[in-house]
């Protein structure tokens, strides 16, 4: 296989494996119906030790090539690999790489219940145990004034909290982060349930928060730094 212009042969591997990971998650969010009908679902990829992004996109349900591409494109919007619109690729969360050290991947999605829960203008509380279980964030803050843009609306919330996982975009879908597609892809999947069963429960009055020792029960199994959530929880 011939290396593309201005990709080496280690960036062309990491590609690869990026949009295998991207697959496996599409299939598997698809199934479980954790997108939406659009299947809006887009994976931002740090390049390790550049600053560059490795963009991929679920195809869109109309489309006839249903193959998942890769962009290659510079924080400053340089493209590398990709149509001349591409540079908007790197741009959109190159501020949040270059802020945020820990943070290798930014996932945007939409999903039925947690579109339903940003279409509310709510921040979702953390009140369904495996959603509690990774994070020792209490809630999902809801991004709603977009004038200041969304990699900022991240950078601010992560700074607030470093633990917050995810956002909620009012009137669309939610932008999840952390250091692989298939890790964060399966905290998706778990807080579209959440965002599922605490909807349900608003009619009977609402989720109530945990009983004692629960949060701490739920670290524990979530291999949260015990000390951490001790000291969360007394909080």
């Amino acid at each position: 296989m011939s290396t593309p212009q201005n990709q080496s042969t280690d960036l062309v591997a990491v590609v690869a494996q990026v949009k295998r990971d991207f697959a496996k998650a599409f299939r598997v969010l698809k199934e479980t119906r954790t997108l939406s009908a659009t299947y809006t679902f887009q994976a931002y990829v740090r390049v390790p030790g550049e600053s560059k992004v490795i963009a991929v996109h679920a195809p869109d349900a109309w489309s006839d090539d249903q193959e998942i591409k890769a962009i290659v494109a510079g924080f400053d919007g340089t493209v590398y690999s990709g149509g001349p619109k591409s540079g908007a690729a790197g741009q959109r969360y190159g501020k949040v790489f270059e802020a945020n050290a820990g943070v290798d991947v930014v996932i945007h999605v939409h999903g039925p219940y947690l579109g339903a829960w940003a279409g509310s203008h709510r921040v979702l509380p953390l009140r369904y145990a495996p959603a509690q279980r990774h994070t020792l964030a209490r809630e999902i803050p809801i991004y709603i004034d977009r004038r200041g843009g969304e990699a900022n609306f991240i950078n601010e919330t992560l700074r607030r909290d470093a633990n917050t996982p995810a956002i909620l975009e009012a009137n669309g879908g939610s932008t999840f982060w952390g250091k692989n597609i298939i890790d964060v892809s399966k905290y998706i999947l778990i807080l579209e349930e959440a965002a599922y069963f605490q909807g349900l429960a608003e009619i009977l009055g609402g989720t109530k928060d945990f009983g004692p020792g629960v949060l701490e029960q739920q670290w524990s199994m979530g291999h949260v730094n015990r000390g951490q959530a001790a000291a969360s929880e007394a909080a």
